[in-house]
């Protein structure tokens, strides 16, 4: 068995992998940028070694440091988690010439798998069904949107290297593709190193669904059955789920069947994942539309998935313990007659983002960061504690949260109450977005499929009257009175916080050097706001020095942070065509020039951040009176870019 283990990894996969490691009785050495010098996985390790500067290209896809790091501690083996290195064959090699365990597939399967075109074609070659598209080497602009034609739109470019979302571009008319195409190449070149793609057939009403693999140097391999992972945005996913919603004996015996004849195609060893797409358009009936004979390969990925904790609640399997077993050569701990479906479970993903900025990454403190305790039926995956950092340097994902139960229903309310459970402030975040989404009637009655949270992004937006609940709570805390109640079945205040620290169910200390008054002035959210106050509430004179004070209020996921100040106070407002920049990044194309006339929803420039490209549109009709942004620049934060005035003639 390996004894020691460097993770070449950060955040929540890393402090997963250490997990296992230390109830293996494994030494754990990981591996630490700049800005993750003091991140919750170097804290928990055994010991950790400084290979560079924050941006990841600088650090965590250095090869050469993390093997350099991995020799100089005295580790027998490097575990690659998910993400930077995981899929990269020849670091994978690089390690194994380097004399150490790589704990993950032979590079040869990397390679095989790891560019979807190539892929496809081995296992259409293998007997597995493979999606209609486009998979060649000719990448000429004009003949790629020739390809699309003849394929019919709508149309699917992906880069051949993708994943997590990323170089992948929808496109439902000829005149879109060449931007679609341009940006796809530009997104993938950033990402991936690699402007290759191909074009596929989108699939109406699609699911996504994946089956966990697993194989070892004896010859052995099995599948762990399948996830559901069709709720996403921007293709990226969002709520993940095992077993698939709707997938019968017949149609799960088959698809499993596929998985593992493409894993035995490339001679797989370790953990991985075939991620098929299905065509469920046809719901004669009212069923689920699954059907084995409208299922298709999508991609293999060649290592351990973000979503993995769900496959493991149903199984009662470690996918990490089997990860480090097999790559210390023993076989499977069991055969696939001694694996057994129990259960339900449901994985959501906690991003710092912000749902109502079209879910733009949030950096920052983490001044509150509060979850429900897990417990029998619940777990929370993570990569960081209150008081850590958000940087804008990699995924800004906070947490994962498991819930695991006999029925889907169960999981539902369990995983709504530790949602509901969850408070994260200042920094925005997607926990209130994800307890509506699993609390929507659609999701109830199993009707899942990729496109679901485009297509009810309305009904998906913060309530108004759970805001004015909370605006009214953030009045009563302030004046001092309990809280108490529900909104609907389900509000209740959770958690109050302030300057001092954590605050239950009241919350003291908050006056202006005057009387008070019948109207409170708050800033909320960068709006001033007057809030009228029963006349009984007026009970006490402040005394303390204090101009401003804040507070914050928590419910369903939600959060409202008040700043009071005097009636003459308060600083002036943004002007509405103010164009800032929502977070640190590189402006990779400007589209206007200053005195340009544009409308209302036209494209301005593209800021790329975190691996990914935003588009920065007109608020409204007008002309573009400031311009200070230009290709190539780097800008921080609120960073204002253009300035509309509007016309008025």
């Amino acid at each position: 068995m390996i004894q020691s283990l460097l993770i070449a990894n950060r955040g929540e996969i890393a402090c997963r992998i250490i997990r296992t490691a230390r109830a293996m009785g494994i030494r754990t050495v990981a591996v630490y940028s700049d800005a993750d010098a003091k991140a919750l996985h170097v804290r928990q390790a055994d010991e950790a070694v400084h290979i560079g500067a924050s941006p990841a290209r600088e650090s965590y896809l250095v090869g050469e440091k993390i093997i350099a790091a991995a020799l100089a501690t005295k580790a027998e083996a490097i575990h690659p988690g998910y993400g930077f290195l995981s899929e990269n064959a020849e670091f994978a090699q690089a390690v194994i010439d380097a004399g150490l365990i790589w704990v993950g597939p032979r590079p040869a399967s990397i390679t095989a798998m790891g560019l979807k075109d190539a892929a496809k074609k081995l296992m259409a070659e293998a007997g597995v069904p493979v999606t209609p598209g486009y998979m060649g080497e000719k990448q000429d602009p004009a003949f790629l949107g020739g390809q699309a034609a003849e394929i019919g739109y709508p149309v699917l470019i992906k880069a051949v290297a993708g994943g997590g979302g990323k170089g992948m571009r929808k496109v439902e008319d000829a005149v879109d593709f060449a931007d679609a195409l341009a940006s796809c190449q530009r997104e993938a070149t950033a990402s991936f190193g690699n402007a290759h793609v191909l074009i596929e057939k989108y699939i109406p009403r699609p699911r996504h669904i994946e089956v966990q693999v697993f194989g070892d140097t004896h010859g052995n391999i099995v599948h762990l059955f399948e996830r559901d992972c069709s709720l996403q945005r921007r293709h990226q996913k969002v709520i993940e789920e095992a077993p698939a919603p709707g997938m019968d004996e017949a149609t799960r015996d088959q698809l499993c069947a596929a998985a593992v004849k493409a894993a035995k195609a490339v001679d797989y060893v370790g953990a991985g994942t075939i991620e098929f797409i299905a065509d469920t358009s046809d719901r004669e009936g009212g069923g689920s539309g699954l059907r084995a004979d409208r299922i298709w390969f999508m991609e293999m990925n060649t290592r351990l998935q973000v979503e993995h904790p769900v496959t493991e609640e149903i199984t009662g399997v470690d996918l990490v313990e089997w990860q480090l077993r097999v790559a210390s050569g023993e076989a499977l701990p069991k055969r696939q007659d001694e694996l057994s479906i129990n259960g339900w479970a449901i994985e959501a993903r906690l991003y710092a983002e912000d749902p109502s900025n079209n879910f733009l990454p949030s950096i920052g403190l983490l001044d509150v960061l509060r979850k429900r305790q897990s417990g029998r039926k619940a777990r929370t995956d993570t990569g960081v504690e209150q008081g850590d950092v958000i940087s804008p340097f990699y995924d800004p994902m906070i947490a994962k949260e498991i819930v695991h139960c006999e029925t889907r229903a169960e999981c539902i309310g369990e995983l709504s109450e530790a949602l509901s459970k969850t408070c994260v402030a200042p920094v925005k975040t997607n926990v209130g977005f994800l307890y509506r989404l699993i609390r929507h009637p659609d999701f109830i009655a199993k009707q899942v499929y990729t496109g679901f949270i485009d297509e009810r992004m309305a009904e998906l937006r913060v309530d108004e009257r759970l805001r004015e609940r909370l605006l009214d709570d953030l009045v009563t805390v302030i004046w001092g009175r309990e809280i108490t109640g529900y909104f609907g079945d389900s509000f209740k205040l959770e958690y109050l916080w302030d300057h001092s620290g954590p605050v239950w169910r009241r919350c003291e200390g908050f006056r202006l050097n005057r009387e008070w008054q019948q109207s409170l002035t708050l800033r909320v959210d960068g709006q001033t706001i007057q809030r009228e106050v029963p006349e009984d509430f007026i009970t006490r004179t402040v005394e303390n020095n204090q101009e401003s004070s804040s507070v914050t209020v928590f419910g369903q996921g939600e959060f409202l942070t008040a700043s009071l100040r005097s009636d003459g106070g308060g600083s002036g407002h943004a002007h509405d065509g103010d164009i800032l920049s929502p977070m640190p990044g590189r402006i990779i194309a400007v589209e206007v020039a200053q005195g340009q006339v544009v409308t209302k929803g036209q494209k301005l420039l593209t800021l790329e951040a975190m691996k990914m490209e935003h588009s920065l549109t007109a608020p409204f009709d007008g002309v573009v009176a400031e311009l200070n942004a230009e290709a190539g620049a780097q800008v921080q934060v609120e960073a204002l870019l253009v300035r509309i005035e509007a016309n008025n003639e």
